[in-house]
């Protein structure tokens, strides 16, 4: 951060990020890389989780990485309260609805298009593997099979958080529009708006209202992504009053390993994490924004994070494919678990790394080479542009 930046941003009250965030000089504003190593940090709570549910720990060392890893389908939520966040921050004055869906397809869709290309193979050569219907593939490619429960898990099972992300994106210039007009005090009223929505759905759910889960449903998970916006828009209007970095971690902590004890996880599951997450984040952009010390934006923990999309995507194809030689559940011991676990983290962070730097990123200049935009170029949230769930 230059240091003409950092006078605009400093204010009587930095901690708390009291005053109104202002561009540089270039007209951006600032980078948020904590943000970008969060975001790794949730990617690997997912991959915990999935370890957990492929037995590959038995006995003492399997029910410790139960306790470790078995709430992780809440980084999922982080991922939807961190786009909110993201996609506020680096929103455009007067940006096209159009533009900005064409960026998001280009963000998101060349790496999904691949792993649907890779989970179909794997469905026709691998045994045991589930093949989709026409009808399945189709909705998946589109990124539209989340809204049919039955259809949420076919082909790459993690892509049913970017059919969320879709609805999200879809509703974004509406939502930003009316977070611009509502001012600090009516966008708190809607960031609370937010969280009863989601305890009603939460209320819902475990009391079997529905006559299915709601955990993947597009429109369900939509205030974690409202209460994201409602932060940043709060950020950058200089009214954000949040405990600081270190608070907000403990809490997103606690959370975390409450879900568990209050609940069997699923959608009830984000209500022990909503407080934590939604001030973590925040929390970490008000730190990068006025200098204050951060673990999570380290130069390595950056450079993960750039890759956690990729990973998040291609993980659990990884482990899918590791069946045929493992089988399921194999239950191993401490050391051969590690071991087994360690080798297949290894072979998806590579994969990762050639998804992100043969895919991900030249589709993404190819898409938008010709797209010159109007206003001043997009912020960077991260250290080199903004994220999508593993990413967004």
């Amino acid at each position: 951060m230059t240091t003409a930046t950092t006078r605009a941003l400093r204010t009587p009250s930095a901690r708390t990020g009291a005053a109104t965030v202002g561009p540089s000089p270039s007209g951006a504003l600032p980078s948020l890389p904590s943000l970008t190593g969060l975001r790794w940090m949730a990617a690997l709570l997912v991959f915990g989780l999935h370890v957990t549910n492929f037995g590959y720990f038995g006995g003492r060392s399997g029910r410790l990485v139960s306790w470790a890893f078995s709430p992780g389908a809440t980084g999922v939520s982080f991922f939807f309260v961190l786009s909110g966040f993201v996609l506020t921050w680096s929103a455009r004055p007067r940006d096209r609805a159009l533009a900005f869906w064409w960026r998001r397809v280009a963000r998101i869709y060349p790496v999904h298009l691949v792993t649907v290309v890779i989970a179909s193979v794997m469905a026709y050569t691998l045994a045991h593997q589930p093949r989709p219907t026409p009808g399945q593939a189709l909705a998946n490619a589109l990124l539209l099979h989340s809204w049919w429960h039955p259809w949420w898990q076919t082909l790459n099972p993690v892509s049913w958080s970017l059919a969320c992300e879709a609805f999200f994106y879809a509703c974004f210039p509406l939502l930003i529009l009316l977070l611009r007009r509502l001012g600090a005090r009516g966008s708190t009223a809607l960031g609370a708006l937010a969280v009863v929505a989601l305890l009603v759905l939460a209320h819902a759910d475990l009391h079997h209202w529905w006559s299915q889960s709601i955990y993947s449903f597009p429109a369900a998970r939509l205030p974690e992504f409202v209460l994201g916006a409602v932060a940043a828009r709060l950020v950058l209007l200089g009214r954000w009053r949040g405990p600081g970095l270190e608070a907000s971690l403990a809490l997103a902590v606690i959370g975390y390993f409450l879900v568990p004890q209050a609940t069997h996880g699923g959608y009830p599951g984000t209500v022990c994490t909503i407080a934590g997450f939604a001030l973590l984040i925040p929390a970490a952009a008000v730190a990068d924004l006025h200098g204050l010390p951060s673990l999570w934006r380290r130069r390595r923990l950056v450079r993960l994070g750039e890759l956690s999309f990729a990973f998040y995507m291609i993980h659990l194809l990884v482990l899918r494919t590791a069946t045929s030689l493992l089988g399921t559940k194999p239950h191993y011991g401490l050391l051969t678990g590690a071991a087994v676990t360690t080798a297949l983290f290894a072979v998806s962070l590579a994969l990762a790394w050639v998804l992100y730097e043969a895919v991900e990123r030249p589709a993404r200049r190819l898409l938008l080479r010709r797209r010159r935009p109007a206003v001043s170029p997009e912020p960077v949230p991260g250290s080199r542009e903004a994220p999508a769930p593993g990413r967004d």
